[in-house]
């Protein structure tokens, strides 16, 4: 008896601390209670190690004010910073003030005037862009990755690194603790050897219990001498190129830039690389002055959960908000929190045709049966699904009128609202939205239209795992 007491005590107690620290994430709140009626003995020690939130944790918050306004400070000084509609080159965007000074306050990077970009598609065209400027560097190679694979790609990366390294270069390479925790000493040593510097962001074990586990480093990021940088939704591995049988074709958008936007990238990485190995890079050679002669209007958002806003869920949200006649988006995984999902339904009212494109066969059943959870509400409400059948769609992307598009590292889904570090580029030149655009219409063919009738008769079966997983979503 006294031990069924003590147990329901604990329980209990476990329930009002879920309460107490979640009560303005009512979604999270019922998660995680779910989780805990469903293992009750664990529950408060998973949520201790994955719940947590990491706002609350100020040692991760270590960037002194001095060190960022110094990068901030250097990087904007070299740059061009568009501050009128009339200067973004982007017609429809004349006259859109209050979008253009909601842009400016999402972020600590500025849209920035004198850039040129490139849309890489598939990791084959990208890979080779990314080698090509690696080779050329001649002062250092920054590279940030969710994903590092210790394989035939990770090798060709590898080989590079260490020649450059050889010859000067200083490399250094940030990887996710989790998520490139595959990559051992075979794989380490040589790049140790030639001078490269390894660090790697939370790694699991140091971070169990200390609160921070749930929060991943996502970005995918190359920076070669602070002059050309790449970002996108490729990680550096052999399943990118449709070498994973279990996937096949892996579909991807990456990203070249040059010019100004690069400066803040660079920025992103020096905190980021000040965060996990203490040295503080603030020096003015890491922001060159550079000679591009571009005029496309750019803006880089990094967020994650130590920064005050939620960057890119607020700029997701507010371009959906912004659209007039369109809304195409490509994702991975969907999982919406309501203020997208409220914001989705009202474009349609609103006569926007918005269009949301998810893979036909999941890297996870688990989050693939939470995004189909959300599909009915939606269908019902106007927005049209597509299933990718020719592989899996990888690509982060989303296009809002003739207005703005993005290329980034961002899912569609709360964690990469909520507890990752995410980092996208906004594009605001009419010429590469369209191309953004022109590629989801190329996408478009190789996909298959939800028919909503035909989704409303799918078994008991299919709907109850949907909905077991959608009281998980607010956690996946």
């Amino acid at each position: 008896m006294k031990i069924f007491t003590a147990a329901l005590c604990l329980f209990i107690v476990q329930i009002m601390v879920i309460l107490v620290l979640e009560y303005r994430r009512p979604q999270r709140a019922i998660a995680w209670l779910f989780l805990l009626f469903c293992c009750p003995p664990l529950g408060l020690l998973i949520y201790y190690i994955l719940g947590r939130d990491y706002r609350k944790i100020r040692k991760l918050k270590a960037h002194p004010a001095a060190t960022r306004r110094a990068l901030h400070d250097y990087a904007a000084e070299r740059s061009r910073i568009i501050t009128r509609t009339e200067d973004t080159g982007n017609p429809e965007l004349t006259g859109r003030k209050e979008l253009l000074h909601l842009l400016d306050g999402l972020s600590e990077s500025p849209v920035t005037g004198r850039n040129a970009s490139r849309i890489l598609v598939n990791a084959g065209e990208a890979y080779e862009s990314m080698l090509q400027a690696m080779e050329s560097a001649s002062e250092h190679i920054h590279l940030e990755f969710y994903i590092f694979r210790d394989d035939a790609t990770g090798e060709r990366f590898q080989d590079v690194m260490i020649r450059k390294a050889r010859q000067g270069v200083k490399v250094r390479l940030l990887c996710d603790g989790l998520g490139s925790r595959k990559l051992g000493r075979r794989f380490l040593r040589p790049l140790a050897s030639a001078g490269v510097e390894t660090h790697f962001f939370l790694p699991p074990l140091a971070s169990l219990f200390g609160g921070r586990f749930n929060y991943r480093n996502h970005r995918k990021i190359l920076i070669v001498d602070g002059l050309v940088g790449f970002t996108g939704g490729i990680n550096i591995g052999d399943e990118y190129l449709g070498k994973d049988p279990k996937m096949g074709f892996w579909r991807d958008t990456h990203l070249r830039l040059e010019g100004d936007a690069v400066y803040f990238m660079q920025h992103v990485f020096l905190k980021d690389w000040q965060l996990v190995s203490g040295e503080r890079l603030s020096h003015p050679r890491m922001f060159p002055v550079h000679g591009c002669g571009g005029d496309e209007g750019v803006q880089i958002i990094g967020s994650g959960p130590d920064g005050d806003i939620d960057a890119n869920q607020a700029m997701i949200f507010a371009a959906i908000c912004a659209a007039k006649s369109r809304i195409w988006i490509a994702s991975p995984y969907f999982i919406p929190d309501p203020a997208i999902l409220r914001a989705l339904k009202n474009a349609v009212l609103r006569g926007a045709d918005v269009r949301i494109m998810i893979p036909s066969k999941p890297d996870s059943a688990l989050v693939y049966y939470a995004s189909l959870s959300y599909l009915d509400n939606l269908l019902d409400a106007g927005v049209k699904f597509y299933r990718y059948r020719k592989g899996f769609m990888h690509a982060k992307v989303w296009i809002a009128d003739g207005l703005l598009a993005s290329v980034g590292s961002v899912n569609m889904d709360m964690r990469s609202f909520y507890s990752d570090f995410e980092l996208s580029a906004i594009l605001l030149q009419p010429q590469r939205i369209e191309e953004l655009a022109d590629q989801f219409r190329r996408d478009l063919e190789g996909s298959e239209a939800i028919d909503p009738d035909l989704f409303r008769q799918r078994g008991k079966l299919a709907r109850a795992a949907e909905e077991i997983c959608s009281l998980l979503s607010p956690l996946l």
